[in-house]
């Protein structure tokens, strides 16, 4: 150690103190210690951050001397918000008692040396081969490392297979040499750009890859390691791993969260600041989002870019902000190594006794800027002063051990690195730094193909059979009379004698998949029921509220069919989900919006990983958003699910974008979803006033056609002087209108695949109507928004010498009006536009 620090008790202590004294005067200290003396703690390696003063811990004597080394030493834990004694009692012994199994030995220090050595010769090394590139370099905080080896030990021998990390960019080219154990020529090539075609329009920056391997750990197990690719939003990463931990864990069955281990690193300034990550932790608990408990660590620099922490935070430390959760915080010196490995098994021993997330705070600094080409003498003159003149922590701990041969170890292994970078250089491809799983060895991404598509019809008896089950229930279940009264209409549905409704199509296809075994899962706000009392997909006993599923009844040996309420939050449940797709390929993952209008709080999710994730990493995603959208007159937040965001973001067939029309095509569309082994994110934009409508419904028979139309003819119109296409509700009003004009010129196509956008079927329907009609976008939303602005350019290019025309609300900053009564007459207007020839 350098300096005066106090150290950690493992090293102070000459004996154990008993967490169960019973001398009153010591159980006074003892206890005002447990509760603040990390405020007193010495935890900032070089200073900056003083001691707190504090009241209660102004006591003299034995006892006090005791209590400050275990609990104001370069260990700080902060547990008071911790409901459970027992759980507080479990912490306290471990930290009074540091020979149960916490104490460093030499063989751990000789193994911690050249850990740190290699973490910092790395950086070190690319400083000097790669001046002025970014790294994001880990120096200043690279105990990082021995945390990491210490976490896969310890889980390891507690039953881990696979840790699953995400983490942003500080010091993840250092976690993919040392943890993932990637080779170091194959990150040195990301700095070499060795091949520029082959990553031509696609492709991300180095500290972004997502990177897979194998450790050992020094108990002599094997770990799989899974670095979750990630985009510079910090915290997004964040949700993604935890659903990826979850699919894996689900997929184990029973163990899983043993097995699946997730730990996610994080910057200070992030941690306090990005709401994304309060979205995140709050699922800890929740049954269908639990992993069993996450491992966050903050890598702490007190300095987030040029902002100091005192401008960062509200509170003492980034991470009080989980104090939300009843779980340990571990504040922890980064130059105190030792007290690190400590923190870190004790921390992973935790998690697996009481399966709930902890943190550890590991407090260090930033040795260069920002990024590489950064100068931080212009803003921390004094920090940075300081921290050229403060020695690389491996020179550190070589002196705290007594280790004279710590140069030369350090010399060959910058040989070791130095040559890597020689094999870098003549490398002509860029490396895969992953592998994939096996069950995505059936999946496929690229361009869409004719021959990927798949029968989706169903037979009469299917049908009669599922709805037999979707209709049913025990007889010892007592129903809600509207509940009883909709299977009823349901049943009558499936028997053909009413039309099928969205929610019934909907059943439908959940059941013939999970038969089939196929595993559904949906959440959202209010899915189980469903926000317009569509779905009912979880009945609720009126006596005893206990639960029945029609869906988990369909057949035995089924798949799962799971749909949960989500919490209040959109960006995080998304990024759970995209998560989950990733490692359940196999599955049809479904999340919801409340409205479709919720969706731009996720924007960073669609942006980066559902929308850019196959372009990016080659990583592909089956997840279903299901957007309600539809202008009704309930103003600006509850109409439109900006299809034309997602329009904007289309290109390379990277997403599917869809407006089925009728219950029938949504029926379909689900279940080509789940049968097509062409794995892209599928954007549906789903109907409120239509879920019920009689003109979207769907006759029993349309369910056994063989597949989902991305457009569907006007079969009542042969020639026609004008065609009116369109997508989604105004298309249903536009075919009433048709009617009580009695027009028989005018054809209205239903575009059901916004994109791909189906050229032939669209030529083809277009060729059937004439070749002399007037053609015309028909849109509900404003001329700013919805798909207009792609569409015309199409329609045109298809649409030979017929003239392609357009109507639409005017240009507008807010998607629709706030009065009803105005809403009623802009779509009056829109009507009478449409089939107004002159």
């Amino acid at each position: 150690m350098s300096g005066n620090k106090t150290k950690s008790p493992s090293a102070v202590m000459d004996r154990p103190v008993s967490a169960n004294g019973s001398n009153p005067e010591r159980d006074r200290v003892f206890s005002a210690y447990r509760q603040w003396g990390y405020l007193e703690g010495d935890l900032d390696p070089l200073g900056f951050l003083r001691p707190r003063y504090t009241p209660e811990l102004e006591r003299e004597g034995e006892y006090a001397k005791q209590a400050r080394a275990i609990y104001s030493s370069t260990i700080g834990v902060e547990i008071n918000h911790i409901y459970s004694p027992v759980r507080r009692g479990w912490i306290y012994e471990r930290m009074e008692s540091p020979d149960q199994g916490y104490e460093v030995t030499e063989e751990d220090q000789k193994r911690i040396l050249d850990l740190l050595i290699r973490a910092d010769v790395f950086e070190q090394v690319m400083q000097q081969r790669y001046l002025g590139s970014k790294r994001f370099s880990l120096e200043g905080v690279s105990a990082l490392i021995p945390l990491v080896d210490e976490v896969l030990d310890a889980s390891s021998r507690l039953g881990a297979i696979e840790l699953v990390m995400g983490m942003s960019h500080r010091g993840r080219l250092n976690v993919i040499a040392h943890v993932a154990r990637r080779p170091a020529e194959e990150i040195f090539a990301g700095f070499e750009d060795v091949d520029p075609r082959s990553v031509l329009g696609s492709g991300d920056v180095k500290y972004h890859m997502g990177a897979t391997g194998e450790y050992t750990t020094h108990s002599g197990n094997k770990v799989h390691i899974h670095l979750v690719s990630n985009p510079s939003h910090l915290e997004a990463v964040d949700p993604v791993t935890i659903g990826r931990t979850r699919a894996k864990q689900d997929r184990t069955g029973e163990g899983g969260r043993e097995k699946y281990l997730p730990l996610v690193v994080h910057g200070d300034a992030a941690f306090a600041g990005q709401g994304i990550l309060a979205e995140t932790m709050n699922y800890a608990d929740l049954p269908g989002y639990t992993v069993g408990g996450t491992i966050h660590v903050v890598v702490n620099n007190l300095l987030g870019f040029t902002t100091n922490y005192t401008e960062e935070h509200s509170t003492r430390f980034a991470a009080c902000i989980a104090r939300r959760q009843s779980i340990p915080i571990f504040h922890v010196n980064g130059e105190d190594v030792d007290a690190v490995v400590r923190v870190a098994r004790m921390a992973t021993e935790y998690r697996y006794k009481f399966g709930t997330d902890v943190v550890i705070d590991l407090i260090g600094y930033r040795r260069h800027g920002h990024s590489e080409v950064d100068d931080p003498t212009i803003t921390q003159p004094l920090l940075y002063k300081k921290i050229k003149e403060h020695p690389p922590l491996w020179e550190v701990y070589a002196d705290d051990i007594g280790a004279t041969d710590a140069q030369a170890q350090a010399d060959a292994i910058k040989a070791e690195f130095e040559a890597s970078q020689k094999k870098a250089g003549s490398m002509t491809t860029k490396p895969t730094l992953r592998e994939l799983p096996k069950y995505w060895d059936r999946y496929f991404g690229g361009r869409h193909s004719a021959e990927f598509e798949v029968e989706t019809g169903l037979t009469s008896e299917e049908l009669s059979e599922l709805t037999a089950r979707l209709t049913t229930y025990p007889d010892w279940f007592h129903i809600h009379p509207k509940v009883k009264k909709l299977l009823e209409q349901r049943a009558e549905m499936g028997a053909g004698k009413r039309p099928v409704d969205y929610g019934m199509a909907e059943a439908l296809a959940f059941a013939s998949l999970v038969k089939a075994g196929t595993h559904v899962r949906m959440s959202g706000q209010d899915s189980r029921r469903g926000t317009f009392n569509q779905r009912h997909s979880v009945l609720i006993d009126v006596e005893n509220e206990n639960e029945y599923v029609p869906l988990e009844n369909i057949a035995p040996g089924q798949a799962r069919c799971e749909i949960y309420n989500s919490t209040l939050s959109e960006a995080g449940v998304l990024g759970f989900e995209y998560g989950y797709s990733r490692d359940f390929p196999e599955s049809l993952v479904l999340w919801e919006a409340q409205f479709g209008d919720f969706s731009n709080v996720a924007q960073a999710i669609i942006d980066q990983f559902i929308a850019a994730g196959e372009a990016k990493w080659n990583l592909l995603s089956g997840l279903v958003m299901l957007l309600p959208h539809g202008y009704e007159g309930q103003g600006p937040e509850h109409s439109s699910a900006r299809i034309e965001r997602f329009i904007q973001l289309a290109a390379k067939h990277n997403i599917q974008i869809v407006q089925p029309s009728n219950a029938a095509q949504y029926f379909h569309l689900l279940r080509r979803q789940a049968l097509r082994h062409w794995r892209k994110p599928l954007i549906v934009f789903t109907p409120k006033s239509m879920l019920r409508h009689p003109d979207a419904s769907s006759p029993i028979e349309d369910f056994t056609h063989k597949k989902f139309f991305n457009v569907i003819p006007d079969t009542e119109v042969g020639e026609a002087d004008r065609i009116l296409i369109c997508t989604g509700k105004i298309g249903h009003e536009l075919q009433a209108e048709r009617k009580k004009r009695k027009d028989t010129s005018t054809a209205i196509v239903f575009l059901e695949q916004l994109y791909p956008f189906p050229e032939e079927e669209v030529v083809a329907e277009f060729d059937r109507h004439g070749s002399h009609a007037d053609i015309v976008w028909v849109q509900e939303e404003p001329a700013n928004m919805g798909a207009m602005f792609n569409m015309l350019p199409r329609l045109r290019r298809i649409a030979g010498d017929r003239p392609v025309l357009s109507v639409k609300r005017s240009s507008s900053p807010s998607p629709a009006t706030g009065s009803a009564k105005a809403h009623e007459v802009e779509q009056k207007t829109l009507l009478t536009l449409a089939f107004t020839t002159k």
